[in-house]
């Protein structure tokens, strides 16, 4: 099957008032994956992004594999995918998503706010949905999404899968086994996790992983 994928749109800006979400944490303009079939949808997005003063650069993907390809391959700051896709819903996006770049925030573009969907989603780990047809929340829902999760640039990749399995309930004998090293290992990682994210105790680090939907949508306690 043929991967396709587009960068459809490049925004930048030098108003000052937006730096703060017009950079990626490389001082990069942001990168984002954009899932969607519908053209119209995805220049509305993009046009909206540059409205909004948001430098960016925006990748569309139009099936699966390109989806799963682009996550492979590139970094990206946001991930938004519409809730109307035949190829994958928003728990399987989480899925993907939570494998390959558990760290990036994924918002969802909505038909409609149908109640069940929005908190199945939520719940699963989306960080908001957003009308397709009424994109004006889409620069708030950005800027928050990015601002909730700087804290975990402070965090190695290896932290980051700690902090993962603290929040799906494992204990530090069992994330110790399940990443190959030593209980103390694992103590110190923990110290180190709550000292750069500024939170004093575990409940705190679990109550911060189920905010940034760290723990993937199928996670269950062990």
């Amino acid at each position: 099957m043929a991967v396709s994928s587009s960068v459809v749109g490049i925004h930048t800006s030098s108003t000052l008032g937006a730096t703060r979400i017009t950079r990626s944490s490389a001082g990069k303009p942001l990168r984002i994956l954009l899932a969607e079939n519908d053209s119209a949808t995805a220049e509305a997005v993009t046009d909206e992004l540059g409205r909004a003063c948001l430098g960016s650069i925006v990748e569309r993907v139009e099936s699966r594999d390109g989806f799963e390809h682009a996550l492979s391959e590139r970094r990206f700051d946001v991930v938004l995918v519409d809730d109307a896709l035949g190829w994958i819903d928003v728990r399987a996006a989480l899925s993907l998503l939570q494998q390959t770049l558990p760290t990036a925030p994924l918002l969802v573009l909505a038909r409609s706010l149908d109640e069940e969907s929005v908190v199945s989603g939520l719940r699963a780990g989306a960080e908001d949905f957003i009308l397709a047809g009424n994109l004006r929340r889409l620069r708030g829902a950005v800027e928050k999404a990015l601002s909730v999760r700087h804290p975990l640039r402070k965090l190695s990749p290896r932290q980051i899968d700690v902090l993962r399995l603290i929040a799906a309930g494992h204990t530090t004998p069992g994330i110790a086994t399940r990443l190959e090293r030593s209980p103390k290992t694992i103590e110190t990682h923990r110290g180190e996790i709550m000292k750069r994210l500024g939170i004093h105790d575990v409940v705190g680090l679990v109550r911060y992983a189920i905010r940034v939907g760290l723990l993937p949508p199928e996670a269950q306690m062990p």
